[in-house]
């Protein structure tokens, strides 16, 4: 059965920085891109980034190109989202994501999900 955890949401205030991770467990993702959506209340699901095992690149939405890093720990089969210089417009639930093929493929929809982790940002 594949897991998707994730873990270190919070509440901060804006400027500051969080990191999320996402273990996961169940199969072998060595051929998956593994990433993150978030959802604002009231919207629609955002792709955030997304990046593969193997190292073949990563992929960010623009809204926060140059502010969030994705990067991963084959060993663990952990997956991190780096969130710095937070706003409050990401204010949101952050869910890991898994799917077959490259970042951009898992941008139109994942095959696996976490359960979620929720990030508020004050003004």
């Amino acid at each position: 059965q594949v897991q998707l955890v994730e873990s270190g949401g919070g509440v901060v205030q804006a400027g500051a920085s969080l990191r999320l991770s996402c273990a996961a467990s169940g199969r072998t993702f060595s051929n998956y891109a593994m990433g993150w959506f978030r959802q604002a209340p009231g919207k629609e699901r955002e792709f955030v980034g997304a990046t593969t095992w193997s190292g073949g690149g990563t992929y960010y939405a623009d809204s926060v190109k140059g502010r969030f890093t994705i990067s991963r720990d084959n060993a663990k089969i952990t997956v991190y989202l780096q969130m710095n210089s937070l706003k409050p417009e990401d204010t949101a639930v952050y869910y890991c994501a898994a799917g077959s093929g490259s970042p951009y493929v898992l941008k139109a929809g994942a095959r696996y999900w976490g359960q979620g982790t929720q990030v508020t940002v004050s003004s």
